[in-house]
């Protein structure tokens, strides 16, 4: 309807502009509200307003000449002036019902679009260091992403999902250390374990595997292993000095190959165990980008000779600095450190560099909030480069806080004292998580109840919509009991007979559907899909305690079924967006 009512228009300013009350070239694409209430008729237009000054008259009166030039329609009864200017646009009462046959019709397909046209998009989210299993915050980012992707592509873009590895640095040497360390013990070495360590129950089983395929093949003395390395944060002294040593001499004592053997199998362990986390929870990737192929391909140096040749760069203290306060950051960022090591934020422009070197329009990030700092270094780094840095839109996804009995759930990720993104989904289902992870803005803080997400009942909204879903499968499941033949192809055939004001109303909102779908996509505001499939539900709901739809009456019923019929298509093609199951029994 939206669409119609814009073409109309288009085409009423372009006879306006053909008599020379504004230029061809000032022509705008009209934009088409909704309105509130009701009393202002369907829609409403403000292109009289945007256009007065252009036209050099009144807005009413340029809005009076719009009017006069609309092509005739069957689906507008009426057509006035409302306030300053805008032109109020009501319905026929029948305009809304074709929407059921067009759902029938297109089944699946209802809502998509050709929007994008083809053009390519890289949606980059979860990207969490492979350290550990994932918890419930990475578990948003992802939920959010897979929707924000797959939106995207239901209006025509060519979506390239990615998982950026961060197999490479400090953080990934800290793991493999702490894997070493058990495996020592393990081994029946005595010591304290450093306080910077990684103390999740799963080193301790990446450490026996270790110990179960190489025995002791990999063991040397504590004293041996802590000899000459600096005292750690409990005895007085720093904890980051004390896991580099550590780090130094696991690399020393084990040699380049042994070292190397426990730092991939740690990396492998963890992340085949985020692919299986992540394909479990509906989410999949075209790719999984790895850090270090940045290095190997030579990618890091190219993009540190790019910074250097457009002067952007300097030496310091042996270090390599980017000149990022020119950008408008607060201090310059050392991209090589004084041992000659490249930072993570090297690797990051490179990155960042190739994805648009690969030939993607346009490039998402979904990032945790803690990274809010990081956004216009990256975009000043992709500017000091050459590249454009308005072709990167970062989306910063606040952490999810879990409540349960009311208490909040106490997390830290280095103690290992978390709650898992696997624990979440054994607890709730897959189909609570992803609902509830996309039910409010990404920037926005959110608290997940987990009570509520286990509860069978209209207060829990992923139920809710589900249960209108297995509501209509209900209602055909009792036709086929009775022998009542149900009719799903499509046809305008007694669709007239739908005038109670909850059928209205449901026709109305099936209508609004692929509206919602392209505002969703385009604003990356995947909440917007959950609030619409909640209005669904609730008017269908609604709609099921006021009405009877197997009637005797034959045309009656078969015009209800058919709307039902496309409400739970349109219900399942929602769920589908969001990664949610739409269950026939419940």
């Amino acid at each position: 309807m939206k669409n119609l009512i814009q073409q109309l228009v288009l085409q009423s300013l372009a006879t306006i502009a053909a008599e020379g009350v504004i230029g061809e070239d000032q022509i705008p694409q009209p934009i088409i509200e909704r309105t509130r209430d009701p009393s202002h008729g369907d829609f409403a237009c403000n292109v009289a307003m945007v256009l007065s000054k252009a036209a050099r008259c009144k807005p009413r009166d340029l809005a009076e000449k719009l009017i006069a030039a609309l092509p005739a329609s069957d689906i507008i009864a009426k057509v006035e002036i409302a306030g300053p200017g805008f032109i109020n646009f009501t319905l026929q009462e029948g305009a809304y019902r074709g929407v059921v046959s067009q759902v029938l019709e297109q089944g699946h397909s209802f809502g998509l679009s050709t929007l994008g046209q083809g053009k390519r998009v890289q949606v980059e989210f979860v990207s969490a260091n492979p350290t550990g299993p994932l918890h419930v915050g990475h578990g948003r980012g992802a939920a959010y992403g897979a929707v924000v992707a797959d939106l995207l592509q239901a209006v025509g873009y060519d979506v390239h999902r990615e998982y950026y590895v961060n197999d490479a640095g400090r953080q990934m040497d800290i793991l493999a250390a702490s894997v070493w360390l058990r495996y020592l013990e393990l081994c029946d070495e005595t010591f304290d374990f450093p306080a910077n360590g990684y103390r999740g129950d799963y080193v301790w089983d990446i450490a026996a595997t270790l110990h179960r395929e190489h025995a002791d093949a990999y063991r040397h003395g504590a004293d041996e292993v802590f000899d000459g390395v600096p005292d750690d944060e409990p005895a007085g002294g720093d904890k980051e000095k004390h896991i580099d040593g550590l780090i130094e001499q696991a690399k020393r004592l084990l040699g380049d190959n042994r070292y190397r053997y426990v730092f991939e199998l740690a990396l492998n362990t963890i992340l085949d165990d985020i692919r299986d986390d992540l394909a479990l929870f509906g989410v999949t990737y075209q790719e999984w980008y790895s850090e270090r192929s940045l290095t190997d391909s030579g990618a890091v140096n190219k993009t540190l000779q790019r910074l250097r040749d457009s002067g952007h760069v300097y030496e310091k203290g042996g270090a390599l600095w980017f000149k990022s306060t020119d950008f408008g950051d607060e201090k310059d960022r050392v991209v090589v450190r004084d041992n000659g090591q490249t930072t993570y934020f090297a690797s990051d422009i490179a990155y960042h560099m190739d994805k648009l070197e690969r030939g993607f329009e346009r490039v998402i990030d979904v990032w945790g909030a803690d990274h809010h700092g990081y956004v216009p270094r990256v975009k000043a780094a992709m500017q000091a480069v050459g590249d454009d840095p308005s072709r990167l839109d970062v989306l910063l996804v606040q952490f999810a806080i879990l409540y349960r009995g009311g208490d909040r759930v106490q997390m830290s990720t280095r103690s290992g004292s978390f709650v898992t993104l696997r624990e979440l989904r054994k607890e709730v289902g897959s189909d609570a998580a992803r609902f509830f992870y996309v039910m409010r803005k990404c920037e926005q803080h959110m608290d997940f109840d987990l009570d509520l997400a286990k509860s069978q009942s209209s207060d829990n909204p992923v139920y809710y919509v589900q249960y209108a879903h297995a509501r209509v499968c209900s209602v055909l499941r009792q036709a086929a009991e009775k022998d009542i033949s149900v009719d799903i192809t499509a046809g305008d055939e007694n669709l007239d007979r739908l005038v109670e004001t909850h059928e209205q109303d449901l026709l109305k909102t099936l209508a609004r559907y692929p509206e919602v779908v392209e505002n969703a996509a385009l604003n990356e505001e995947p909440h917007q899909l959950t609030h619409y499939v909640r209005d669904l539900a609730n008017d269908f709901h609604t709609y099921y305690n006021a009405h009877q739809f197997l009637v005797d009456d034959v045309a009656l019923r078969d015009a209800r079924i058919k709307l039902i019929l496309a409400v739970r298509q349109v219900l399942k093609n929602g769920l589908n967006l969001l990664g949610v199951s739409a269950p026939e029994k419940m």
